[in-house]
């Protein structure tokens, strides 16, 4: 009974992490077919539902409310809303470029101030030495910069859209909005490679336990 709990839950934190990328991405190449124009909005339309929904899953089943969640899906909904508004998908596509940066900075200040804001977020699923979880923070904090760095490069050269060829770094790159919205479902890849990449740092600076004295 207790493993097919944990399998639910762990089935669960699945749907929460990936669902509303894969809501995202079904729902606006759908509506491309019949609504190209409006796509963008349809689909974000979709992801701010799905994001709603998965931050009350999350709440729910941890039975706390995980700040780092909170604040992505506000985000979420403020520049999702927003775009939708004032029919600027520009708003959309600095969406994430925004959650990274945050959330980077985040962590550096938090690690300038003496605190380690990533042991307060994750201390409850790891148990690690205190140098390990400042390694953890930089790392993240960097892997964050590099998202937000990699989504100003893609939506800033997107050219069968609004954005000015003035905000163009390269070029000769050109990309589409389809590609900039599909590049989530690669992003998300990534992002789970880089995690399971920090694995050993994880399992090599599990805190020593005293050894048990002999029977």
């Amino acid at each position: 009974m207790a493993q097919t709990q944990k399998t639910s839950e762990q089935g669960s934190r699945l749907l929460i992490d990936a669902g509303p990328i894969g809501v995202w991405i079904v729902v606006y190449n759908v509506a491309r077919m019949f609504a190209a124009d409006q796509a963008i909005y349809i689909g974000t339309g979709a992801y701010m539902v799905a994001a709603t929904i998965a931050l009350a899953m999350s709440i729910r089943i941890e039975r706390r409310i995980p700040p780092m969640l909170v604040f992505t899906t506000v985000i979420v909904l403020f520049f999702g809303a927003l775009g939708i508004f004032l029919q600027d998908p520009v708003f959309i596509y600095a969406k994430p470029t925004i959650i990274n940066l945050f959330l980077s900075y985040l962590v550096l200040v938090s690690l300038a101030l003496g605190h380690n804001i990533w042991k307060v977020f994750f201390g409850h699923i790891f148990e690690l030495t205190d140098r390990a979880w400042t390694l953890l923070a930089i790392r993240w904090a960097l892997w964050f910069q590099f998202l937000a760095g990699l989504n100003e490069v893609m939506w800033r050269h997107i050219t069968d859209s609004v954005v000015p060829e003035s905000a163009r770094w390269f070029a000769g790159l050109e990309l589409s909005e389809a590609f900039w919205s599909n590049a989530k479902l690669g992003v998300m890849v990534l992002s789970v490679l880089f995690a399971a990449s920090q694995m050993p740092l994880i399992l090599k600076n599990q805190p020593k336990t005293p050894a048990e004295p002999d029977a």
